[in-house]
């Protein structure tokens, strides 16, 4: 069994990007690799971070992170549901939120889009990095189709939690990126506000 999108749910999902490429603090040759890989709805490439790199020396750290959340990803979302779905254990049975299979499996596509989005704020600087109008055909799109919003934002913070853990000492010390414990604070502490950013914002979804 499939859940139907209806002919104004088809409209919206196009409409809703919610990255403002106008915001970010970066270059064109870095905002046209973002916008690509957007485009593409990908994570940034090996290339595509050397390339920022080259261009803006000052955000080291933040591609050092955008390449590891990369490499994490589906596990990060992994967590992220298990947390929704430990904290609403009928989501996904029926009559719940999130059944059919195929509409929970849309929820946590989301999680790794949102995850994606949040590296792109990242690689650029811009914590803020969220576009107005994109949020709120996202917002239009959620209701239009019933989604959750509690269950999204626990699954948000749950990215959030696990994205920070991964990235502590021992993560980063195993990977070779770092070699000192203020080093991985101050990575955990400058990423932080790019998630409570977008957390933000799906909170204010009416």
């Amino acid at each position: 069994m499939t859940f139907q999108l209806s002919d104004r749910a088809k409209q919206l999902i196009p409409l809703a990007r919610i990255v403002n490429l106008a915001k970010l603090g970066v270059g064109a040759g870095a905002i046209a690799r973002i916008q690509a890989a957007d485009d593409e709805s990908r994570y940034l490439t090996n290339e595509d971070l050397v390339e920022l790199g080259s261009e803006n020396s000052h955000l080291g750290w933040n591609l050092e992170c955008v390449r590891y959340l990369r490499e994490n990803a589906e596990a990060i979302v992994t967590d992220a549901r298990s947390a929704v779905l430990a904290a609403y254990p009928d989501i996904t049975e029926t009559g719940g939120d999130l059944h059919p299979a195929s509409r929970a499996e849309a929820c946590w596509r989301d999680f790794w889009h949102f995850l994606r989005c949040i590296t792109y704020g990242i690689a650029s600087g811009t914590p803020a990095f969220t576009s107005a109008d994109g949020l709120s055909y996202m917002e239009q799109l959620y209701q239009e189709l019933k989604v959750p919003l509690p269950a999204m934002v626990t699954g948000l913070e749950a990215l959030k939690a696990e994205s920070l853990q991964r990235l502590s000492l021992k993560q980063l010390s195993q990977k070779g990126l770092v070699s000192q414990v203020n080093e991985a604070e101050e990575i955990s502490l400058d990423i932080a506000p790019y998630f409570d950013h977008l957390i933000g914002e799906l909170r204010s979804f009416g």
